[in-house]
């Protein structure tokens, strides 16, 4: 059942990204890895948001509160997570570079709480990204490894409000095979090999 579909929404936990810009994907990353590892209880929704921009606003004003995956541009060194909660959340939403998703999301926030169904508790789970402009990358090694980190603190703070959050026994797999990391990262080509506009696996061989 989608969050949207289910009037207990207590928590939505959203990721937002794009798997296919290297260090962007980070939310989405951090939602499937807390989807395959821990078991939430009812009330708590576990969601890929992907690049929705606005489409992401019914399910935010569904929510009674919001914890946010995402890599943010703080200026810091790469692999600095940071939390952010409350009021600060949508300063750093727009934060200077990001993507077009980025500014999608401050609208969302905004809009959710100009029609008065903003979460109550807002939850930003950042991480500063090192690489953006590689098509077609993965996850640079410094920001891959806090993605352990940002999920225990999104469980922490589930946990903080209440929420019996249950670590599996065995690892849930993910639903579209071909974008779980592993299979993504072992199908891409050497540094050497790969195109420099683009994944070849993705627009095919030319010539």
């Amino acid at each position: 059942m989608s969050p949207l579909d289910d009037p207990r929404c207590e928590v939505l936990v959203l990721g937002i990204g794009n798997l296919l810009w290297a260090d962007e994907g980070f939310g989405v990353r951090c939602v499937q890895k807390l989807a395959a590892e821990w078991q939430v209880p009812e009330g708590v929704s576990v969601m890929d948001g992907g690049t929705q921009g606005l489409y992401l606003l019914p399910y935010v004003q569904g929510a009674k509160r919001l914890i946010v995956f995402d890599a943010i541009d703080y200026g810091l060194p790469p692999g600095t997570m940071k939390r952010v909660e409350g009021d600060e959340v949508p300063r750093f939403m727009g934060a200077k570079k990001m993507s077009l998703h980025q500014t999608g999301f401050q609208e969302v926030i905004a809009a959710a709480d100009l029609t008065g169904q903003l979460p109550e508790a807002l939850l930003l789970i950042g991480v500063q990204p090192e690489e953006l402009e590689d098509y077609g990358g993965s996850l640079r090694d410094v920001v891959k490894a806090r993605l352990d980190d940002a999920v225990a603190m999104a469980v922490a703070a589930l946990r903080d409000w209440g929420f019996a959050v249950v670590q599996r026994e065995s690892t849930v797999g993910a639903d579209a095979k071909a974008l779980d990391m592993g299979a993504y990262e072992s199908g891409r080509p050497s540094a050497e090999a790969a195109s420099r506009i683009g994944d070849s696996r993705l627009f095919g061989s030319v010539g």
